[in-house]
This record gives C-alpha cells, structure tokens and sequence, in this order.
C-alpha cells in the first residue's frame, strides 16, 4: 500500500501573516539573469555575444523561444579542424563578475577519429582556462555528454563557476581539434549535431565600485522651514554601471521608506529570487543611467517637532549617495487645534485643519481619475510567489489632467478565501504631480486591492475606486512512503 501525505500552504491563513523579514543586501553586487530566471520564466541574454567559423558550426541564441544559448558542430561537420562555436560573457567596464552558476547540458558524440576529436568547453577568464569540458576519447571520456537536456534546470545541469575563473568573460565552446587530417563526420546523433553545448540559463553576480552622483537638489523638503502633509525633493542624479534605482529615506536613524526613482521601461525592478538579499535583474544595466527625479515624502505620520531627515539615492548594486541631509521640523498638528483644558476658552479656527467635510487633496474633485498598477508589472494582474514584497503606484488627477496633491488614498484588501473578512492597510498620500507609492505587506495572499479616494473626508462612500487583483501561488511539497511496495 502507498501512503501520500501532501502539504499545501491554505491560502487564508496566510491573510494573518503580516511579518516580512528581508535579507541584508551587500553593498556593490546584484545578480542578472540570463536565458532564464530560477523560476523558468524566459530571460533575455545581455552581455553574451556568439560566433562561429565554418561550415555546419552554429552559434545560436534560443532563448527567446524557451531554448537555449546553443554552440554546435553539425552533424555534416568533416574538416581540418581548429574551427568553433562560441558564446562569451563580457562584464561591464565599470562592473566585474563577481560570481557565476551556469545550467548547460551536452555532448561530442561526433566520435573520434585517428587524427581528432570532438569536444565541448566552458572556460574563463581566458578561453583556454578550462574549468568544465566533454572530450570524446579524452582521459575522462563522455560518450553519453554531460547534463539533462531533457530537465533545463535539474541539478544534474547546475556548475557553479569556481572563483578562480571568474573575470571579465566567460566562454561557453564546442569544436573539433585534429593534428593530421580531417576530423571524421558526425555519427547521426539525434538531434543533428556532432558536437553540442547548451547553455540553458546564467546567474551573473555582477560587483560595482562607483557610486551614483546627485546634484541639482531641491524641493519643499530641502528648503521649507516648517512641513506638513506631503513634500517632494526634486534631484538630478546619475550611474556610469547599474543605473540609478531608489530614493531611500531615513528619520532619526531608521529607514523608513524606499522609492524607485525610475522603471526605466519596466527594466529596473527587483526580479527576486536570488536567495542572498541582493536584487536582481534581466539586463545589465537594469536601471536609467541619468534621471530628473521629483520624490514625495509623507510627514503626515511624523509626531510633530525636530526630526533628522536623511535621503540617499542608490544604484542598482547598491552603492548609496546623500542627496539630503538635515533636520526638519514638521508641523502636522499645531496648537490651534488641541481642545482646551478647564477655564481655557475656545481654540482659534484654523483653517488649515482637516475636519469631517474638509477638502481631501488640492484642487479636491469628486470627478477625480483614479489610476494604478503593480510596480512590477504594467498589468493590473499579478501572479506572485509567497513572501514576495509588492508595491503599487498610480496617479490621482482632477478633471483636465491637473494633478491633485497631499490627497489620502484609502486601501483595502480582500482575500480569496471563502468568508474572509477585508484587510484595512495604510493609507497612501499624493505628491505635488498627484503620483503615489504603497508598499504592500509581504504576506498578503491571493485577494483584490481596492484604492478609494473621497473628494471630502468624512464622506459615506468614495467618489472613485481602483481595483487590483493579486495571486499569491502557494508552497507545495509531497511524500510518498514507503518507497517501494509489495503485493
């Protein structure tokens, strides 16, 4: 008899799981895919460039359509000798590689000859440092190849480059070397080809010393003497390696928020996956290499007084520079406002406070438009693992596209389940252009997120709403016992 005992993550009682513990990043490094990402999904192949000399030699990328960087010999292939296939990684001049895992797979079944053999190699930082082959006939002989290529990312594919052959480039190679004579044709291997290496995906840990460079810095929060609500810092900031990539804000010594400075086409945007705390990408340059930047930070929150405000925009390996760094002093909540004690009079109206019917945003507009989307993707749909951070940004403009500023955004949460009861989250403040950041729990499970806006506070229902969905895929694992049975 089989005994099955499957574990599967319930999906609603992840909805009361709200702790996200986030891995220390190090400085200077983060990791790009290449071909395809851990979780399979299609990578493009930044940095890799092909070649091949000869008749029946192939250098062909396949990635796009779920394959692989392929380096061949055909299996009409019948000459001197001294001809290849080659796929070679370079890093960035203002980048090193620091670390790599490869997944390939392949063979030289094109056989031996009396005067030549049929090989694959990968190598680096030269091409003649060798650090993984297949020699048909060789000492260590591999008739039937290395690897699965049946199975991409099996384990039986993985090979960690070891450390003394990782630098600028690496080689991924297939030829057929002969002393005296031609190299004898391939013998009908399936697939049509004599020699074969495939590489199916790349982990490029890619190091960067310099740092962005900011400039031009001004804005409500670098200038005003007092502050409320919700004031922007306007920056110039530039990268020579990674790209600029966040706006990170600091009070009183804790960090307090993380703003992307740019998608920069959707590129710059933590994949995740890579198990170490640093972000990672599909390109090498994942992030604009210049921008003009206009970012909102929210004192709403803040008790009012003195506080330590440091800001420093990051590139996308890490590396940090002070755009700001001062005190401010917020005023959210003045005298005018607190009730008075015994034998004190009335207070004096404010204006400015926000009472039931006040104006919520300025210009305030019940016709408002409201828009939103997942920072991760340009749908309004997101298919995520559990655990993953997520974040929602979107802009709140009046009639005729005039933006409205320091307007609350309620938010709110409804899990899948059956019966599940919604999830009120914090709320979200616009900027100055009406443009807003939320950053999401990262124990969320699958569910819809509704975005409200009221043009007055106090008000029964909302002029507007936007609506995201989220599916969060659950942890799986299964156990069969025994492993064998008997009749």
């Amino acid at each position: 008899m089989y005994w099955m005992r499957m574990a599967i993550g319930p999906l609603c009682a992840l909805a009361c799981a709200c702790v996200c513990t986030a891995g220390a990043a190090v400085a200077g490094k983060y990791h790009v895919y290449s071909c395809r990402t851990p979780s399979g999904a299609v990578a493009p192949t930044d940095g890799w460039t092909g070649s091949a000399t000869g008749s029946f030699v192939y250098a062909e990328d396949k990635c796009a359509k779920g394959g692989a960087l392929l380096a061949a010999l055909g299996d009409g292939y019948e000459h001197e000798g001294g001809e290849a296939a080659t796929w070679t990684f370079t890093a960035p001049p203002e980048e090193t590689l620091a670390a790599a895992t490869l997944w390939r797979a392949g063979d030289a079944n094109g056989g031996l000859s009396k005067n030549g053999t049929y090989e694959f190699w990968l190598s680096g930082p030269v091409e003649n440092e060798v650090f993984d082959e297949c020699v048909y006939g060789g000492a260590t002989p591999c008739k039937l190849g290395e690897g699965e290529p049946e199975e991409p990312l099996t384990t039986a594919n993985r090979l960690v480059v070891p450390s003394p052959h990782v630098g600028a480039n690496l080689f991924v190679n297939a030829a057929c070397f002969a002393t005296l004579g031609p190299c004898k044709k391939g013998e009908h291997d399936p697939s049509g080809y004599a020699a074969v290496v495939y590489l199916y995906a790349a982990d490029l840990m890619l190091e960067q010393h310099a740092q962005p460079q900011v400039e031009s810095v001004t804005g409500e929060l670098a200038t005003a003497s007092t502050l409320s609500g919700t004031a922007d810092l306007s920056f110039d900031a530039s990268d020579p390696g990674s790209g600029v990539y966040q706006a990170v804000f600091t009070l009183d010594g804790v960090e307090t928020g993380r703003t992307l400075i740019d998608e920069n086409g959707g590129h710059c945007h933590d994949l995740g996956g890579a198990g170490d705390g640093l972000p990672a990408f599909l390109y090498l340059q994942p992030c604009a290499a210049s921008v003009s930047a206009d970012v909102p930070f929210d004192t709403a929150g803040l008790s009012d007084g003195t506080h330590h405000l440091l800001v420093a925009v990051t590139d996308a390996a890490g590396n940090s520079t002070v755009a700001l760094d001062r005190k401010i002093d917020v005023v959210n909540h003045p005298a005018s406002q607190i009730p008075p004690g015994p034998g004190q009079g009335a207070p004096v109206p404010n204006p400015g406070a926000t009472a039931p019917g006040a104006p919520n945003g300025n210009p305030a507009s019940a016709a408002a438009t409201l828009s939103a989307r997942w920072s991760s993707s340009p749908h309004t749909a997101l298919i995520a693992r559990f655990g993953s951070a997520h974040s929602v940004s979107g802009r709140l403009l009046a009639p005729g596209g005039a933006p409205i500023a320091g307007a609350e955004l309620q938010a709110q949460f409804l899990p899948a389940c059956l019966a599940a009861r919604p999830l009120a989250l914090a709320a979200a403040r616009t900027g100055a252009n009406g443009a807003f950041t939320l950053r999401l729990p990262a124990s969320l499970p699958s569910g819809r997120l509704t975005l409200a806006y009221s043009a007055h506070s106090g008000q029964a229902a909302p002029d507007v709403t936007t609506a995201l969905a989220l599916t969060v895929l659950a942890s799986l694992s299964l156990r069969v016992t025994p492993r064998s049975s008997h009749a």
